[in-house]
């Protein structure tokens, strides 16, 4: 049969050997040969080496990796590398990425088949052009390998939709370049450069890790569920396109898959995709993707029915880069617990790189972003700046409190620490179990 755009898909059983039949089902490695480089990517979106904090659905399974590898190697495959470039809450964090891979048993992976791992942080990196006069720093040992095996988790994504095969690829980008794929160009927004990536890598086959996926992610704070769930093609269009599908989500309303369909000329209805194994609709299941604001954007749905009032924080968009995202989530969760119900003097906050201000009484323009787009705005009354990449939390205390405001300050100072807390949800359910993230 013709194996283009061919998905195999399995309901994953820990006894069975789930990963080699979803390869066998999607042909996924009939491009590999014995003496290629391989480079593993997985999806390690967040690490803290100073508190536990949820992994299901966040961090692709290091069960998922082993098995991978143990294919690999059979297939006399002795150049594996895993590579990834793992965000911390500190940006100043240097040992985290070796904390990580100790953790997750890719040690004890070395140590029985001699594969290598790197912090692409560490390691080379080349200039590409991804279109007409817009570069990325790219890791080089990933685009000098012979070819690539993606192991994203199955999740949702606040500003992609969801989170698979091509945003996974977004992890071997360099900080800045990261960066720049939250542009303020309308012309090349985010989900046009998730759509654009692939284009710039080596062969690839896909590993969709769904034994946990997460709801509203792609971080800790997500809801985890155990779906039992592996996707695999070496088409990242089509098994993204699956993917989706099995997070409740039709392909059409993803806009970089939009995208990337246009790119490959493909149609959005799967209907030019073989399925082979599992029955798609028996697997699906919606998983919500987005936080819900009032009508105007203007404040958090929760924060509404609280009653909160002299404030306008607006939703965040696009251009919101992951540590700056890190830090908005804290103050939202900040301002929650400093409402004590007397409004506030008309206060708005500004993210990301190009929301306009309002006209309020006061704005915090949160970011460097926020502050080089608006240093001369006459429509701003009173300023209030952070100007950190990402923010520095003490200065957005102050920043806060100057307009009156009283965060607690203890929350942003110890913002890893609360990671810790989305472990409550899952205490006493032996479905979460922290063994898939380790090596017997």
């Amino acid at each position: 049969m013709d194996k283009t755009n061919l998905v195999g898909l399995v309901q994953y059983d820990q006894k069975n050997k789930s990963v080699e039949e979803v390869i066998r089902l999607s042909c996924a490695f009939e491009g590999i040969k014995p003496g290629h480089k391989v480079f593993i990517k997985p999806n390690i979106v967040i690490w803290s080496d100073k508190v536990s904090f949820p992994k299901w659905g966040v961090i692709t399974t290091t069960k998922v990796i082993s098995d991978t590898v143990a294919v690999l190697k059979d297939m006399g495959v002795n150049d594996i590398t895993i590579g990834e470039g793992i965000i911390t809450i500190d940006p100043k964090n240097k040992t985290a990425a070796a904390h990580a891979f100790k953790s997750l048993g890719y040690e004890k992976l070395r140590d029985r088949y001699g594969i290598k791992f790197i912090n692409i942080f560490e390691r080379p990196a080349q200039k590409v052009e991804i279109v007409p006069e817009v570069s990325l720093r790219i890791n080089a040992d990933i685009l000098e390998t012979d070819f690539i095996v993606n192991l994203p988790v199955l999740k949702t994504h606040a500003q992609t939709v969801v989170s698979l095969g091509m945003k996974n690829l977004k992890g071997v980008l360099l900080m800045a370049s990261r960066k720049k794929c939250h542009s303020a160009n309308p012309q090349t927004p985010l989900d046009f450069m998730v759509a654009h990536l692939p284009r710039l890598m080596p062969p690839q086959a896909t590993i969709i890790d769904g034994i946990y996926s997460l709801e509203k992610g792609p971080s800790p704070d997500g809801k985890a569920r155990r779906s039992n769930i592996l996707a695999a093609s070496s088409d990242l269009l089509s098994v993204d396109m699956v993917g989706a599908k099995l997070l409740g989500h039709d392909p059409k309303n993803v806009p970089y898959l939009v995208e990337a369909a246009r790119l490959a000329g493909r149609p959005l209805d799967l209907s030019d995709i073989v399925i082979k194994g599992a029955e798609l609709d028996q697997l699906s299941a919606f998983h919500e993707y987005d936080f819900p604001y009032n009508e105007n954007q203007t404040l958090h749905i929760k924060m509404e029915k609280m009653g909160i009032k002299g404030l306008s924080y607006k939703k965040y968009d696009q251009t919101l880069c992951t540590y700056c995202s890190i830090v908005n989530g804290a103050v939202l969760t900040s301002i929650v617990f400093a409402w004590k119900g007397t409004p506030w003097d008309d206060v708005e906050v500004l993210t990301g790189k190009i929301m306009q201000p309002g006209g309020h009484n006061k704005t915090i323009l949160l970011g460097k972003c926020m502050c080089q787009l608006h240093k001369n705005n006459p429509a701003i009354n009173e300023m209030i700046t952070v100007k950190g990449c990402p923010p520095d939390p003490e200065e957005t205390i102050q920043a806060f409190h100057k307009a009156g405001i009283m965060i607690d300050p203890g929350i942003l100072r110890n913002i890893e620490m609360g990671l810790g807390l989305f472990m409550r949800r899952y205490e006493n359910r032996p479905e979460f179990n922290e063994s898939f993230f380790q090596i017997d």
